[in-house]
């Protein structure tokens, strides 16, 4: 081999690569292709993930629904904080004291120290309200119907006491019947406030449309009549005949029997019906107050707050505030009115003389001394006589 031919071999000798090592799953027919090009092993293909499975309706109905109740439940929680701090109790006023004893409350130096304080001082009871409901009559100015309702918002009872419109009031001159006398409204409370030794701590007076108004939008009110009436008085256009039972009235028919006294003299009724006094009058307008609370207090009656409102604002008169209001219809609320409720009416004498006045209502001491005590005594002891100042007749009359 020649030097030309010897140099031209080694040249080809160093351009050739070197095979490289065939691995040992590579197949025979891949060989040749490049290495990037390679196709990589089969593989199974991975899975996409599932989207959430579709809900049934009756599930998505449902979770709408707690949904829908989370909310509502929120609200109900809003609107009871709301109702805590814009409800206030009415200021609880101090005590009446009639005898020279009780002119103080507390004897001592005011420091706390209770060891001088005097046994017989009247003291007012946490949480008890007492409050003066009034009616008027069709010409709207007199008091007709008198009640004193004293609500123990810690205990949840509510006691009421109608006070007879012909109460004998010891006064210097003028009529001595409660209902009648100058001074309206705030006459008729200081002077009941000052015969049963109580304080009053507000007054609601309706008018006697408002009542038929509150008692037709209540879808009316069932009443148990305890006797035939039959009255009438072209004068008041006022027309009462109903039979004895049970009967549902609107609030024209609830007014009738929530007035009647007597049926009229030419009535074969009339002197048999004698022994329904004012008391038994009373009696009939306290079955239709408990049975109005019952319907007012009712769940079915939150639809009809707006209408509520609205007789409020027309026809009734009050010294409380809305805010006084917001804290009694707040506590209401745990008040069951079948159980928590306990009505009376005073018994007394009807046929008393008093500066030449008759039919003056004379109270009986004992009787009054025990209902006031048991249903409207706001005090933390018991009262007595000498803490009332109850009128007594000249003499009686038959």
């Amino acid at each position: 081999m020649t030097l030309e031919e010897r140099y031209l071999h080694m040249s080809r000798e160093r351009r050739e690569p070197e095979p490289r090592p065939r691995p040992s799953a590579r197949r025979e027919e891949d060989w040749d292709e490049p290495p990037r090009r390679r196709k990589k092993s089969a593989r199974p293909a991975a899975r996409k993930p599932k989207g959430k499975p579709r809900r049934s309706r009756a599930a998505s109905i449902g979770i709408g629904c707690y949904k829908a109740l989370v909310v509502v439940s929120a609200l109900i929680v809003a609107a009871y904080i709301g109702l805590q701090l814009m409800s206030k109790a009415p200021e609880q006023k101090a005590p009446v004291n009639n005898t020279p004893d009780n002119n103080a409350v507390v004897v001592g130096d005011g420091s706390g120290d209770t060891s001088q304080a005097d046994p017989n001082a009247l003291e007012r009871r946490d949480g008890v309200y007492n409050i003066f409901l009034a009616a008027t009559d069709v010409e709207g100015f007199r008091t007709d119907t008198m009640m004193v309702l004293s609500y123990d918002t810690v205990q949840q009872k509510v006691g009421v006491v109608s006070v007879p419109r012909d109460t004998l009031v010891a006064r210097e001159s003028g009529n001595p019947h409660l209902v009648y006398g100058p001074g309206g409204l705030e006459q008729r409370i200081e002077e009941v406030s000052d015969m049963f030794g109580i304080v009053i701590d507000g007054y609601v007076k309706v008018d006697i449309n408002g009542f038929i108004a509150l008692v037709d939008y209540l879808d009316g009110v069932d009443v148990d009549i305890p006797l035939d009436m039959n009255y009438d008085d072209p004068v008041q256009n006022l027309h009462i005949h109903y039979t004895k039972g049970t009967h549902h009235l609107d609030g024209q028919g609830a007014m009738e029997v929530a007035r009647y006294r007597h049926d009229n003299k030419t009535s074969p009724n009339y002197y048999a019906n004698q022994w329904y006094t004012d008391i038994q009058r009373n009696e009939m307008q306290q079955q239709i107050l408990v049975n109005l609370s019952k319907k007012v207090l009712a769940w079915d009656s939150l639809t009809k707050i707006n209408g509520f409102v609205e007789i409020f604002n027309q026809y009734v008169e009050t010294d409380l505030t809305l805010n006084n209001m917001l804290f009694f219809a707040q506590k209401a609320v745990d008040l069951d009115v079948s159980t928590g409720v306990e009505t009376s009416s005073l018994q007394g004498n009807g046929f008393g003389l008093y500066n030449g006045y008759k039919y003056c209502y004379e109270l009986d001491e004992q009787s009054t001394l025990d209902t006031v005590n048991r249903l409207i005594n706001p005090y933390t002891r018991d009262l007595t006589l000498d803490d009332m100042n109850l009128a007594r007749a000249d003499s009686y009359h038959t």
